[in-house]
């Protein structure tokens, strides 16, 4: 799922919220979607809402299912996204909504990212956001840039964003790149600081290559090893072997 949420009323019993952006019909997802609602309800006791956020009339259409698990006559369980689309979601066009319904003012703009106007949107809701807490502003700046996957808007909207952080891991937004390339930066200093104490001499080509490596797997094990290694190019002796 691209997010799930624990909703609390004020009044009324907690549920879940799981969200899921669709671009188009998917052999199979039904029957993956009553797997994550089972397995949500399963884990947690709590009921589920499942939402579907859609971006043209033919995929909302049969988004909304119902999906079933039958044996001839007999329907043993039944999954029936709510799903939000170009008809039951209106564009928002002003800021002050945004401030007050963050989270209808990013699935409008994820329904209507194939529009013309999308761009206009996509700037009004960036000026919105400004009105947020950081972690508010985080996390619908991500779950917008995921529901945009797939379309030319994803980048108009990676453009707008300002701020470091990730909650969507694995799915390559602008922020969980940003966090990550701060991760890398700090491993390849670890690196180099342990060999610095070590008074072990570091080449400006070994340098470079530690400095600019992003993969965090080969930063450990370079941190690991550069507490025992006697030369710099030790670290990279495996991976030479291994070629």
């Amino acid at each position: 799922m691209d997010s799930v949420l624990k909703v609390e009323p004020s009044e009324g019993d907690g549920f879940l919220i799981a969200i899921e952006a669709q671009t188009k019909q998917a052999p199979g997802k039904g029957i993956s979607w009553a797997y994550y609602v089972a397995y949500l309800h399963a884990k947690f006791n709590l009921p589920v809402l499942l939402i579907t956020v859609c971006k043209n009339r033919p995929t909302a259409a049969w988004a909304v299912g119902p999906f079933m698990s039958r044996v001839g006559t007999w329907t043993t369980q039944i999954t029936q996204p709510f799903v939000l689309g170009p008809d039951n979601v209106p564009e928002i066009t002003d800021e002050s909504s945004v401030a007050r319904q963050p989270a209808i003012a990013t699935f409008s703009a994820i329904v209507h990212s194939e529009g013309k106007r999308i761009t206009a949107i996509l700037n009004m809701l960036a000026r919105g956001m400004r009105s947020f807490d950081r972690d508010t502003a985080k996390y619908w700046c991500e779950m917008l840039e995921v529901g945009l996957r797939d379309t030319p808007a994803r980048e108009t909207w990676r453009g707008l964003q300002k701020m470091v952080g990730t909650y969507f891991p694995g799915r390559g937004t602008l922020f969980e790149e940003t966090y990550l390339a701060g991760q890398a930066q700090g491993e390849a200093k670890g690196v180099l600081r342990v060999l610095e104490v070590r008074g072990i001499p570091v080449s400006m080509s070994a340098r470079e290559r530690i400095t600019t490596c992003t993969d965090l797997d080969r930063l450990n094990n370079w941190l690991d090893r550069s507490g025992t290694v006697t030369h710099a190019e030790e670290l990279f002796s495996e991976e030479s072997e291994a070629q």
